[in-house]
């Protein structure tokens, strides 16, 4: 390989630099699940609802999905050295507002000040693997980023319990403050420019049709849960959502630069393995937000224990991740995606059927055959997608690809926890029931949670199911076909310049 050298022309250390990213960014994009196996106590602690709690998790996701596509705006006008370590001091700042927290309301916005450094850090680790990398090392690059964007995820709910039971909730951020601040100095010395900078202009308009489209469309999802899927609250936000996002979209495609680079999608490849990615992330931020709920309420687990249930599928993605993506730069996508997408489906279903009584090392064998077939799809469907466009438009195929995954995660996930909610809601027993016949109560209100999960899993094996037909779709090579240049999107932007540039 050759030697490494920055925007300057100045030799670095590659290994180093990879480090502090590696590590940082793992930091960040932990926080996307740490608090899944802390709800229970978090609901007790602030004496909130689950769909109330659950939007520490889906406010941090649809945070994270706004950035991204500001984050591409910001990798191409700021040195990316000085952009990290401001993505990581904002987090910072974030992470110690939720450790000092005294009321649900400061720890939501320390979890929103967290999501604008997650909104950065981790679209840029993706762009920064791929610049300093070549084509035919990307599988693996891309295989070391998928520890951090997989693995930190799938490891937060067992990291969370085993804080929960040793110690306290705050904790969980408390843990992570000295190593951010370590890895912020480090950067100082070993993070470098490796992206050439311009000045564009920062579309405020798009920027605020994204914002307020996304997030009502997300606030309508999460709403299901409490009003049902006929309020007119929910009705009304979800409509406001879907309005605003046409117009995003159409200011986008008539814009000379706009905002997101919405024009990747003429990629055939690059569109499958975006929405593929999506789909993936869904089935697998979703059943770990589920999942933790299902072994500590049913179960009677602790926090600590339900954790643990899900350490091995963890593991897994850990072991897999470095290995698929040497595997995809032999192989391609499809055939690894393909079977990855059928284990994952094969390992959902069965959920569908649990009982209160379902062994736990049933559960925890099941959440593995999950996150093996999930490692096999994330990270290589990814890097296929991004092979599909030319070098100089990874940044902006990195953007779209992860507004895309976490805007529709977010979105996703809410869809999950609002069946949840609305199911178990919708089943249970009249409250006049507990005082006439106390045990009948108790066995119909259990049989009504049950049906909640029945449902929510019924939801996720639909994702899954729609993700293996769509892995047929992908091409078989894994080398750069760049099907998408930077000249094909000023030829079809040119007629569209009337649109304007904000």
């Amino acid at each position: 390989m050759s030697e490494a050298v920055d925007t300057n022309g100045k030799p670095y250390n590659r290994g180093l630099m990879v480090m502090v990213l590696l590590i940082g960014t793992f930091c960040t994009v932990l926080n996307q699940t740490i608090l899944t196996t802390a709800f229970p106590t978090l609901m007790k602690a602030f004496d909130i609802s689950t769909s109330t709690v659950q939007w520490l998790t889906t406010g941090f996701l649809m945070v994270n999905g706004i950035m991204i596509p500001i984050s591409a705006y910001l990798s191409n006008r700021f040195n990316s050295k000085w952009l990290y370590i401001g993505a990581m001091m904002i987090f910072e700042i974030g992470t110690i507002m939720a450790y000092i927290a005294p009321n649900y309301g400061t720890l939501l916005a320390g979890r929103l000040v967290q999501a604008i450094g997650v909104g950065v850090t981790m679209p840029l680790l993706q762009t920064l693997m791929l610049t300093i990398f070549p084509a035919s090392s990307r599988g693996a690059a891309m295989g070391l980023a998928g520890i951090v964007i997989g693995v930190a995820p799938a490891i937060g709910p067992t990291l969370s319990g085993w804080v929960i039971d040793k110690f306290q909730w705050r904790d969980l951020f408390g843990m992570i403050i000295p190593i951010v601040a370590l890895v912020i100095i480090l950067a100082f010395f070993f993070m470098k420019s490796v992206i050439e900078t311009s000045k564009p202009k920062l579309d405020w308009l798009s920027a605020s049709l994204s914002t307020i489209g996304f997030g009502s469309l997300l606030y309508g999802f999460s709403s299901v849960g409490d009003d049902g899927w006929t309020s007119t609250k929910v009705l009304s936000f979800l409509a406001v959502g879907v309005v605003v996002i046409a117009l995003f979209i159409w200011r986008q495609l008539t814009m000379k630069n706009p905002f997101l680079q919405l024009r990747v999608f003429k990629s055939f490849e690059f569109t499958i393995a975006a929405i593929l990615s999506s789909v993936v992330t869904i089935a697998m931020t979703g059943v770990e937000l589920v999942l933790p709920l299902y072994l500590q309420i049913v179960h009677g687990m602790s926090a600590f224990h339900s954790g643990l249930t899900l350490l091995p599928g963890a593991l897994m993605m850990a072991v897999m991740s470095p290995i698929t993506g040497q595997t995809f730069d032999r192989i391609g996508a499809r055939r690894m995606a393909v079977a990855g997408m059928f284990l994952l489906t094969a390992g959902t279903l069965p959920f569908v059927m649990i009982t209160k009584s379902t062994p736990v090392i049933y559960v925890t064998f099941l959440y593995a055959v999950r996150m093996f077939g999930i490692s096999m799809v994330m990270m290589p469907v990814t890097t296929a997608g991004m092979n599909a466009l030319s070098f100089d438009m990874i940044s902006h195929g990195t953007a779209v690809n992860n507004t895309t995954r976490q805007v529709a995660t977010s979105i996703g996930s809410a869809i999950l926890v609002s069946v949840l909610s609305n199911v178990t809601k919708n089943a249970m027993p009249a409250h006049h029931v507990l005082t006439q016949t106390p045990l009948a109560y108790k066995v119909r209100a259990i049989n009504a949670t049950m049906s909640g999960y029945h449902a929510t899993f019924w939801v996720a094996v639909g994702f899954c199911i729609v993700g293996f037909l769509l892995a047929f779709f992908l091409k078989g090579a894994n080398h750069s076909n760049a099907t998408v240049t930077s000249d094909d999107l000023k030829a079809t932007s040119e007629p569209a310049n009337n649109g304007g540039e904000a």
